[in-house]
């Protein structure tokens, strides 16, 4: 037997519900909330990490919320490039949406020079100014978590329909996160340590395939 021959042929159509299939077996008799399954298993085929299925914490109905959000047309923050680039903006922009991302932004450079704070902390505050609801997609920053706990206990912004809060790292990543579980805001949250710009990204698009029956162009 040739070493080509231990590979499993998929028609490239159907590598993905393939994939699923295999998480599905993997999963064995463990059970996730059904409101949230396709949320979990889309960030597991994302990852190839099965920790997700234990670690994603969801605030009550927040699935739901998230889909709701997005049928309406809200808009999504990122704090990386990278999970701007990864988040299906021809589905996003069906119901009227767009993804903001200030990280690179003249504006956003200069203010975090100035003030010495990061540039994903400035973030937030520049998408607080667009005053409307938005949903919050971190994957990278914990300062960016840290910033809209401030601004959001202060009353300097308004209520985020939903904050996806999945930053990656050691330096106040697991604080960050639990502090956004103390807010009245809806979210989604990796506890713990993992976390990164693809996972917020996938998060993202499970939420936006519910609400679009699953098409993505």
């Amino acid at each position: 037997m040739s070493g080509l021959d231990r590979l499993e042929f998929v028609k490239p159509a159907d590598i993905e519900g393939r994939s699923f299939e295999i998480i599905g077996q993997e999963l064995g008799e463990k059970r996730l909330d059904p409101e949230n399954e396709l949320v979990i298993k889309r960030v597991i085929h994302t990852t190839a990490d099965f920790e997700y299925a234990d670690t994603l914490a969801f605030s009550p109905h927040a699935t739901a919320i998230g889909v709701d959000a997005f049928k309406a047309g809200t808009s999504i923050v990122t704090d990386t490039k990278m999970a701007q680039a990864g988040i299906n903006k021809r589905v996003l922009g069906r119901f009227g949406g767009t993804v903001h991302n200030f990280i690179s932004d003249e504006e956003t450079v200069a203010r975090a020079k100035e003030r010495g704070l990061t540039r994903s902390a400035i973030s937030m505050e520049r998408a607080a100014e667009l005053n409307e609801p938005l949903v919050f997609a971190i994957g990278n920053a914990p300062t960016a978590l840290v910033r809209l706990y401030e601004m959001l206990r202060a009353g300097q912004m308004e209520k985020p329909a939903l904050i996806i809060g999945v930053p990656v790292g050691f330096v106040n990543v697991v604080e960050s996160k639990e502090l956004i579980m103390e807010l009245d805001v809806p979210y989604i949250i990796a506890r713990g340590r993992k976390g990164g710009s693809n996972v917020a990204a996938a998060i993202c698009n499970a939420l936006l395939y519910l609400a679009s029956g699953n098409e993505r162009g």
